[in-house]
């Protein structure tokens, strides 16, 4: 048979109080005792998560430590890096195109052209006679 959920019971146990005591090992004596429930352990933990996530959050967004986030740099950067990145694409380009061009005409010095003549026949049609 399942066991029904009851939250009075659930409820007595979280706040049911319970002792720990550490003691010295050789000579039994205790050091510190503390007093305890689950609820108490639950909320001291819970307290601590949420304290240590928003000083880990803080030291992030607060410091520059943010800049070793991937995707996570100065507007200001990311718009140069664009501009840079644009910039050396068109030298790029512009690279290529003389190079051409400088391999062109080494060519036409060396004699080593191969000149491509238009051979299409164009079908023109007969001019008009004006009759005056």
């Amino acid at each position: 048979m399942a066991k029904v959920f009851d939250a009075d019971t659930t409820l007595k146990r979280l706040r049911n109080r319970y002792r720990l005591v550490v003691m010295n090992d050789d000579t039994y004596e205790e050091v510190v005792t503390f007093k305890l429930s689950r609820m108490s352990v639950y909320v001291l933990l819970s307290t601590i998560f949420v304290v240590l996530t928003g000083l880990t959050v803080a030291l992030i967004v607060f410091t520059p430590l943010k800049l070793y986030i991937p995707g996570y740099g100065d507007v200001n950067n990311t718009r140069e890096l664009r501009e840079l990145k644009l910039r050396t694409d068109s030298l790029e380009h512009a690279v290529r195109y003389k190079d051409e061009y400088l391999q062109g005409i080494k060519g036409v010095l060396q004699g080593n052209t191969s000149i491509k003549l238009d051979t299409t026949a164009l079908n023109l049609p007969a001019p008009e006679k004006i009759n005056d």
